[in-house]
């Protein structure tokens, strides 16, 4: 998985699966762009990832979850809840503000 911290006013935290990276996924009027120059960071392992989840969430901060693996830690971790999850063509995502 990718994770890209981008220093804003409001941190954003981007986790993606890697497999998705630069993929488009379109259904209807919605729209899924999994840009790499957003979420390619540093390609971390789930403990790595949660670590980061945990520094995060106790901050001013964005989550912004890809794929179903990033999401799983989302989920584990406790930032978002199952019906806070979203789909387009099978890929779920979803965010979550802290």
């Amino acid at each position: 998985m990718f994770v890209n911290i981008i220093k804003a006013y409001r941190d954003v935290v981007a986790i993606c699966d890697s497999e998705l990276l630069g993929k488009k996924f379109e259904e209807g009027k919605f729209q899924l762009d999994i840009k790499e120059n957003f979420y390619r960071g540093k390609e971390a392992n789930e403990a790595e990832i949660l670590e980061i989840i945990d520094n995060f969430s106790k901050k001013d901060a964005t989550f912004n979850l890809v794929g179903p693996k990033s999401v799983a830690l989302g989920l584990k971790a406790g930032i978002i809840l199952s019906e806070e999850i979203g789909e387009i063509k099978g890929t779920p995502f979803a965010f979550a503000l802290f």
